[in-house]
């Protein structure tokens, strides 16, 4: 098994923005001050403030690859460590990777807060190329021929501590989009499009 975990550096803390450790642009401080005086402008007016950092933990069913990342600090996503998270979630049947959509990111970091969780999510699909989606859709089950997991939008997940049904609540819930329950291969299916069950 491949244990992959984040340092920080590593996930793009010193990444776009940043000349050398220590060293930071106008841009970056601008977009790093910008969240702060947002996250202390929604406190005082009774909004949900920004997280102060946004974290995940991933282990895949298929490869066997691990991931413990923090993707996003004070409302700022964080380039090398949503590359890592897009590695992590390529189609493991072609290797195509494919930027996974940070709503999808944050999303599961809010099931993660809602459920209680502290197992990993195990994967079963995150992305998929349109090769591997038609040969899925041609066995049946039901695999939609504009699979959102072809955007990047949509992911089947499992926890070892939260069981299918409770996690699928915990979606809905959140009502960010659409959750499928499948008890059969004991996996949750939730994406970012239209608020949709099944």
């Amino acid at each position: 098994m491949t244990r992959v975990v984040d340092t920080g550096a590593a996930a793009g803390l010193y990444g776009p923005g940043v000349k050398e450790r220590g060293s930071i642009s106008r841009r970056r401080l601008l977009a790093l001050t910008g969240a702060a005086g947002v996250s202390t402008l929604a406190g005082r007016l009774g909004w949900a403030t920004v997280p102060e950092a946004r974290a995940l933990s991933f282990e895949h069913t298929h490869t066997g690859e691990c991931l413990s990342v923090t993707y996003q600090e004070h409302g700022v996503n964080l380039p090398g460590a949503l590359q890592a998270i897009d590695r992590l979630l390529r189609d493991f049947r072609t290797g195509e990777v494919h930027p996974i959509e940070p709503a999808l990111l944050d999303l599961l970091d809010d099931l993660v807060v809602t459920t209680g969780t502290t197992s990993p999510f195990h994967v079963i699909s995150g992305f998929r190329s349109v090769a591997t989606n038609e040969m899925l859709r041609t066995r049946g089950g039901g695999v939609a021929r504009t699979s959102l997991h072809l955007f990047g939008r949509a992911i089947d997940v499992r926890l070892t501590d939260v069981d299918g049904p409770q996690l699928r609540d915990a979606a809905l819930e959140l009502a960010r989009g659409g959750v499928g329950h499948y008890p059969g291969p004991g996996f949750v299916h939730v994406d970012t499009g239209r608020v949709r069950r099944w």
